[in-house]
Formats: C-alpha cells, sequence, structure tokens
C-alpha cells in the first residue's frame, strides 16, 4: 500500500493479465457482526482486511469477543447472552459499516457506549436511526451536533424494555445502512414476538439491502421481505452460526477494473482483463455494474466467481442511467463518461452526498479539473468529457479522504493527451483495497515514454545511495541501487572461487545472470540471504569496482537493470545511470560532495560499525577510487550533459533529498496545483 502524499501515475496506454479482487466491504462487516451477536465460533473466509474491517475487529474485541486470526481464515467467537460489564468508548473512523450496525446492536444489547469516529463521520447524518431506536425505548443521546455523531448509549445495566407493539418506522431514502442496522439488531429483540420495520418514503440502494437479508438467512435469521416497504422478523429468532462462511469478494471494487478493461486497448498478447473472485451470479447489486458497462461499450462475459473485460465500442456510448442500484459503482461510471462520445447524465444518486464525502461535489469538481464540463444537482451529475485530447489537462486529484474517488480517478491516466494524473493521500484506498494500486499497475502498461526515472549518479561515498532511497520513498517509486548489483556480484563471484580479472570474466558475468537477487525493505538478498552487510564492506566496494569495469558483466546487468524500471517510476542510483543505462530519463541528478567531506562521512559510518580508519588513508582511497571508475573504457564515471550538478558537501541529507524533489517537482504538469 501507498503511504506517500500522492501517487503520480504516468500516461497509461493498454493493460491486460488478470487480478483477484479482494473480499466486499458490505460483505465482511455484516458478517462479522452478525456472528459476534450469536453463540458458538463463526470461521470466516476471505476476509477483506482493510481500515473499516479492522475498526469493526477492534469494536469486537473491546465488547468480549473472541477473535482468532490467521492467513486463511478469521474466527469470531460470538457474545451469546454475555454483556461488557463496564462503559466503553468505541473508535469507528469514517467506517459507516461499522457505525450503523453497531449503533443499533449496542442499543438492543443493554450497556453504556460511546461511538465516535473521524471528522467526517460527524458530519454522516445518522439521526433517522436513532429516531427509530427511540421509537422502540433505546436512550441513546448525540454528545455534539444533533442528528450526528457521537453518540452516547446509556441503558444502564440491563436490556431496554421495547415497545414492540408497532412497526418499527425509519425512513429509506438517505441510506440504506439505516435499514440494515435495524435488520441486523432487532433479531435481537424477536425472541419472544415478531418485529415489523417499516420504511418510510423510497428504499434507495435495494440491493444492499438484499446483501443484509441472504446474509441473515446464513445465520439462521428468515426475513419476510414485502415488496421492499415492510419487513418481518418472525417470533423466536436468533443467530446461528453456520459454522463457516466464505466472502465474496467486492463488486464495487470490480467496477474499476470491468470499466479498466472497457477504456484499454489490451495489450499484446492479451485479452482484456480477467476478474477473479466475483462473477455474473453474485449476490452483490454492483454486479449490474456490468449491464451499464455493456451499454457503454464495453464487452463482458463471465461465469460464477470470474468476468473477462475487452474493449469494444470505442468510444464509449454517452448513457443516461438511473444508479439507484448501484449506488457505489456508479462512481466508476462518472470517469468512464470522460472517454464517452457524448454527455453521460447518472440519476438517482442522492446518497452520494451522506457518503465518505458529498460524492456528487466531489466528482463534478474533479472531473472540471481535468476538462469535462459537469452540472451537479441534489441528485443527479451530468458529464460531459474534453471535446478533444488537447482539451485534457493534467490534474492532481484531492481524494477526500474517500478511497473510491481515489480508485475511479486512475483511470483518467488512459487519456489521448498522454498526460499524468496525480493521485492525493493514496492511502485512503485502505478502506476497501489496501493494494488497489499495486494491482492496477501489475496488468497496465504505460505509454511510449515509459514509466518515469530519476537518476542519481556520483562519486563514491557522495550519498547517493541514501539520498535515492529517501526520494524512492516520498515518492512511492521503485528503487534500482546499481551499486548493490555489482557488490552483490563480486560477492558471488568471491564465494564461486572465482578471482574478479578478465580471465574469469565470462564465468562472472554467468553468475551476473543467474544470481536471485531482491531489494526488500532496505535489505539485499542474495540466492534468499540477507547480504546487506556482506557488500557493504571496503572489500566489496572494491570488488564492485573491478567487475563493473567487465564489459561481459555490464551486458548481463544492464538488462537486469531495465528490468527495475515499472510502474509506478524508478529511482536509480549509481555511476552511469543517467549517462547509459537510462539516457533519456526525465530528471537526472549528478550528486557530488569534496573528497575531504566524503572521507570525514566514511570515517563516521566504519566507526559507527566499530571499525578505525584514518581519514588520510580514505581519502587517498576515496580519490584513487574516483580515479579509475573516471578513466575506465566502458562508461566511465561523469557527469550526463543534462544532468543537474548538486554538491552536497554543506548540505544534510534532508536537504539533498528537498532539492532533488523540488527539481523533480517543477518538471510535473501540476505542479503548482499539488502545491496548493
Amino acid at each position: 500500500m501507498y503511504s506517500t502524499a500522492f501517487l503520480d501515475i504516468p500516461a497509461l496506454a493498454s493493460a491486460g493479465g488478470s487480478v483477484q479482487l479482494p473480499g466486499s466491504k458490505s460483505i465482511s462487516n455484516r458478517v462479522l457482526l452478525l456472528a459476534a451477536l450469536g453463540s458458538g465460533t463463526t470461521a470466516v473466509h476471505d476476509l477483506l482486511d482493510s481500515d473499516d474491517t479492522r475498526v469493526m475487529l477492534d469494536a469486537l474485541r473491546a465488547l468480549g469477543c473472541h477473535v482468532d486470526q490467521t492467513e486463511s481464515e478469521t474466527r469470531i467467537t460470538g457474545l451469546g447472552d454475555a454483556r461488557p460489564a463496564a462503559a466503553l468508548s468505541l473508535f469507528m473512523g469514517n467506517a459507516g459499516t461499522a457505525m450503523r450496525p453497531l449503533t443499533a446492536a449496542l442499543a438492543l444489547l443493554g450497556g453504556e457506549f460511546t461511538l465516535d469516529g473521524v471528522a467526517r463521520m460527524r458530519e454522516r447524518p445518522i439521526g433517522d436511526l436513532v429516531d427509530a431506536l427511540r421509537q422502540l425505548g433505546c436512550h441513546i443521546d448525540y454528545l455534539g451536533v444533533e442528528g450526528y455523531p457521537p453518540l452516547r448509549i446509556a441503558q444502564g445495566a440491563g436490556v431496554p424494555a421495547l415497545a414492540l407493539g408497532q412497526p418499527v418506522r425509519v425512513r429509506g431514502d438517505v441510506s440504506s445502512q439505516f435499514l440494515t442496522a435495524l435488520l441486523m439488531a432487532l433479531p435481537l429483540a424477536a425472541k419472544s414476538q415478531e418485529v415489523v420495520i417499516e420504511v418510510v418514503g423510497e428504499l434507495i440502494s435495494k440491493p444492499y439491502i438484499a446483501i443484509t437479508l441472504a446474509l441473515l438467512a446464513r445465520f439462521g435469521i428468515a426475513v419476510a421481505n414485502e415488496n421492499w416497504q415492510r419487513f418481518r422478523i418472525p417470533a423466536g429468532s436468533r443467530y446461528q452460526s453456520p459454522g463457516s462462511i466464505h466472502v465474496e469478494a467486492d463488486a464495487s471494487s470490480a467496477s474499476y477494473f470491468i470499466a479498466l478493461g472497457a477504456i484499454a486497448a489490451s495489450a499484446r498478447g492479451q485479452k482484456g482483463i480477467e476478474i477473479h473472485g466475483v462473477g455474473l451470479g453474485s449476490i452483490q447489486g454492483d454486479i449490474r455494474f456490468v449491464e451499464a458497462a455493456q451499454a457503454m461499450g464495453a464487452q463482458v462475459s463471465g461465469g460464477p466467481n470470474w468476468l473477462r473485460v475487452e474493449r469494444g465500442t470505442w468510444p464509449l456510448k454517452a448513457i443516461d442511467l438511473d444508479c439507484n442500484h448501484i449506488p457505489d459503482a456508479a462512481m466508476t461510471l462518472a470517469v468512464m463518461a470522460l472517454y464517452a462520445d457524448g454527455t453521460t447524465v447518472l440519476r438517482n444518486i442522492a446518497s452520494w452526498r451522506v457518503k465518505e464525502t458529498d460524492r456528487i461535489a466531489a466528482m463534478a469538481t474533479e472531473l472540471r479539473k481535468l476538462g469535462a464540463t459537469t452540472e451537479e444537482e441534489p441528485d443527479f451529475l451530468r458529464i460531459t468529457p474534453p471535446a478533444t485530447a488537447q482539451a485534457w489537462h493534467a490534474a492532481s486529484i484531492h481524494t477526500y479522504d474517500d478511497h473510491r474517488v481515489a480508485m475511479c480517478f486512475s483511470l483518467a491516466a488512459f487519456n489521448p493527451a498522454g498526460l499524468p494524473v496525480r493521485i492525493e493521500d493514496p492511502r485512503c484506498v485502505a478502506k476497501t483495497f489496501p493494494d488497489y494500486f499495486e494491482t492496477l499497475f501489475a496488468v497496465v502498461q504505460p505509454a511510449s515514454t515509459g514509466a518515469p526515472v530519476i537518476c542519481i549518479d556520483g562519486p563514491t561515498a557522495s550519498g547517493k545511495g541514501t539520498v535515492a532511497a529517501k526520494v524512492a520513498q516520498a515518492l512511492g517509486y521503485h528503487l534500482l541501487d546499481s551499486g548493490s548489483i555489482y557488490r552483490a556480484t563480486g560477492l558471488a563471484a568471491r564465494q564461486a572461487g572465482l578471482a574478479i580479472g578478465a580471465e574469469h570474466a565470462e564465468a562472472i558475468a554467468d553468475l551476473a545472470r543467474t544470481m536471485a537477487l531482491r531489494f526488500d525493505a532496505g535489505r539485499v538478498l542474495l540466492a534468499g540471504v540477507d547480504v546487506s552487510d556482506a557488500i557493504r564492506t571496503e572489500q566489496a566496494g572494491m570488488d564492485a569496482s573491478l567487475v563493473s569495469a567487465l564489459p561481459q558483466v555490464r551486458t548481463a546487468v544492464v538488462a537486469l537493470q531495465l528490468g527495475f524500471r515499472t510502474l509506478p517510476g524508478l529511482v536509480a542510483d549509481g555511476r552511469d545511470m543517467g549517462t547509459v543505462i537510462f539516457p533519456a530519463a526525465p530528471l537526472k541528478v549528478y550528486l557530488t560532495a569534496s573528497a575531504a567531506c566524503r572521507a570525514e562521512r566514511r570515517q563516521q559510518q566504519l566507526l559507527a560499525r566499530g571499525i578505525n580508519a584514518k581519514i588520510a588513508d580514505l581519502r587517498a582511497d576515496l580519490e584513487a577510487r574516483d580515479a579509475r571508475d573516471m578513466n575506465r573504457s566502458v562508461a566511465p564515471l561523469k557527469s550526463a550533459q543534462d544532468a543537474l550538478l548538486l554538491d552536497n558537501s554543506e548540505l544534510t541529507i534532508e536537504q539533498a533529498v528537498a532539492q532533488v524533489l523540488a527539481w523533480w517537482q517543477q518538471r510535473q504538469p501540476f505542479a503548482q496545483s499539488a502545491a496548493g
């Protein structure tokens, strides 16, 4: 998962391959709560690991549920008749799928609870649910603004005396989560008599209620659905664990890859995008996004647990659609509309206003940044795409701490103008799909310009490795430590008993081609063994200089280095990254420092490892190595003609990193908007 301040996605051209989707957030949190409200243990498979499910799990643990998690399953032992002995304060983050159902369940369980969340949660209405619970006789107080969290549930030590003689009335036109919360909680009150829920007004998001009813049935609660206006929970209802249950992959998350298949040309040798974990027979209403994508021109096939999507009609067809049945997935249609041949209208989406952010306003604002014309009303959004490729703009997309905004707008990188897209706060996708961007990058290919590269070259001990690592971390880019590759090659040669010289050049080159080398969280692994310390010795540095001078070895290593250039980008440090390996890199930095300064830094590094060394000796060694590297016949150490010189003799590492990042930002088309 990317935790950088922003993530720049370069222009993308094609897509192909398969993706495995994470579990559904809606199903995951419903299953967790239903398992907690009954007796016995439920084994949950394929549970979504996200911010929202972690919020729910933390709350269930606080309530006294036993939770046992492994890689393959999560086991929840329900509360049964147990109740928390002390007052509890529960933090709900921005998880509506945890806040609303827990409010209802705790109000019926009895006890004293405070429920709060992030600032946005305090802006998400809950008054209609609280009103319905108060009808029953539950004691709930607002601790801030009337109608919004935080809440205090104050039932004392016992279960409230409930007024069940009349139907429990709840509005259906604000959020389906209110009705879901009541449907999941009221079986607790139906032990001796039937409980009736009556929907006031039109029920929106019926597919999410269908999910709730299907899952209640799995846990032994057979709710009678009377035309979506009245729901009857039979007397004698009691939660029964199904023993084990599998969480279907998230159909809302599938929408981004369905859209990807519809927008992107197929990569060479591929036939669109294959999606695993959810299929045409899904219980989730958002699977009907497939119909909308087909109406826009996508070619979709599938089975019970998979889908395949290819581009069909191009450009896409504009649509005018009532989106009440796909409220979350419909956001993806708003970005697909950028590639349509006319104006697209998304109707009946008033629920967007009370989600993680005001999604109608957010989508309209960010679409306009890209060059679209938008019109918004309380319950619809109209989108007209940029008229020509030249009318597209590079944009820094504000994500409003909303995972779906971030994921939707990643697809704008396929714009015909070949412009990059910046996604601010990419970590917000952790709410439902923590590895979304990694999954996306695995199946898309950049435009002809390729993934961007920043080259940081310079002499030994100039600090280029540290600076490069920190720049890569700040941007979320991959890191290529070319010096480590040559150091590892030298180590492998010595382990194989090969003297480093021209007589063994071919054998060492063969080692370089086949050695299993990877960089992992600051470590260098050779054949699975951590050699980070072994390749940082003075001897290893000398060996690296020697092997890098062998033409055969360099040829073997070049292909390996080029392979590190993958999405979203690369920071490459070494001695010839900008001159030989990536000569077309958009930013090249030649990082240097005086020999005296470098010798002093090297001494400090050695002293930290308990090694004594004289500065004079170190300086002489560095100067000799500089001369050897500058005068070697193959790829000598020198600054690329278009490189920017950065002498960091008087700079801290942080200052050097800041300068490189500033130069990089100056080359981005949305630098000004990002700064704002």
